[in-house]
């Protein structure tokens, strides 16, 4: 009776024991994957005479790029939310790249009166934006949020947010061509769907809607790029990897501290998953290359369904409805 007793225990800690380790397989061949196949910007191309704006640049990916892109000698504005932490920061960068040439401006892209706020002083003060790198987001993992503007807080900051913005900001972006727009999405795409029913899914578990956001990312930046053929404006999106970032600071502890050790310990870092950001703003090589979708520096490959035209132009117009366009806003 005794070893009928303990057959089943025995059983169950060697099932434990083998899901474990495959566990740790997997994080092992996640981390080697990172190291080896993490592409790194190589172009040595100087910035001086050109401007570019980083949206959420005090932490993360952001921060990085934007550090490269002011050590190469560009106007940098630093589009945050965070405008204490902005400053402090560009202390830090002015000191390290020997570049005064960097400001701060205030921007919620969760608030579409911060995003007018924030083009209008854009347009009044700038003579030109070479590269605007919609870099800022949110995850809002377990909270249920919605902004002022009766927007789900997650697609707001990730998409509507940005492409309000870019709105605003296209006729500069045109009349400095060749410039650039870059649009930090994720591979991650894949886990969601659009669901042109409903746009605005205040409803829908918050956790699922970072994917759908950055599926909403991919498809605003194709649809872009198409829209933008022969102005002299190219659009991009790009997969920064498999990273630790502070994008899911809203993951309450305990939880948390386990998110936080996997990230930090098998994962790319936030210089390595700065890198194809950099690429795209920066690299010659891409000059002229618009509609693409780039990781680990090198254009790669999307899925047939999030390319479909017919769905990109319809989530444009509803996009357009969301974000209340005026008949005076440019037009893309």
């Amino acid at each position: 009776m005794m070893f009928l007793k303990i057959v089943p225990c025995t059983t169950l800690c060697y099932l434990a024991a083998a899901a474990l380790l495959g566990v740790l397989l997997f994080l092992l061949a996640v981390y080697i994957y990172n190291q080896y196949t993490s592409g790194v910007c190589t172009s040595n191309s100087r910035m001086e005479g050109k401007t570019v704006i980083v949206t959420g640049c005090t932490s993360g990916i952001g921060k990085e790029a934007a550090k490269d892109i002011a050590k190469r000698g560009a106007r940098l504005i630093m589009a945050c939310r965070n405008v204490d932490a902005a400053n402090k920061l560009k202390e830090q960068f002015a000191k390290e790249t020997k570049n005064d040439n960097i400001v701060v401006r205030k921007l919620d892209l969760s608030s579409l009166a911060s995003v007018r706020e924030f083009a209008q002083q854009i347009n009044r003060e700038e003579s030109r934006l070479d590269v605007l790198v919609h870099n800022a987001g949110t995850a809002e993992v377990f909270r249920k949020k919605v902004t002022e503007d009766g927007l789900e807080m997650t697609m707001a900051t990730n998409h509507y947010g940005p492409f309000l913005l870019t709105h605003l900001l296209i006729d500069l972006l045109k009349r400095s061509k060749p410039s650039r727009i870059v649009v930090v999405a994720s591979s991650l795409y894949f886990l969601a769907r659009l669901n042109l029913d409903n746009v605005n899914p205040t409803a829908t578990l918050p956790g699922y809607l970072y994917y759908v956001s950055k599926y909403a990312n991919i498809v605003f930046t194709l649809e872009l790029a198409r829209r933008l053929q022969g102005s002299g404006v190219s659009a991009n999106c790009l997969h920064p990897g498999l990273m630790s970032t502070g994008i899911w600071k809203n993951v309450p502890p305990p939880m948390s501290w386990v998110v936080n050790f996997l990230l930090n310990t098998f994962c790319k870092n936030e210089e390595q998953g700065s890198q194809t950001t950099i690429h795209l703003a920066v690299s010659n090589d891409v000059e002229g290359v618009s509609g693409k979708y780039f990781a680990d520096c090198q254009e790669t490959t999307l899925s047939s369904g999030i390319q479909d035209q017919a769905k990109g132009k319809k989530f444009w117009e509803l996009s357009e409805n969301l974000v209340k366009l005026q008949p005076s806003d440019p037009k893309i």
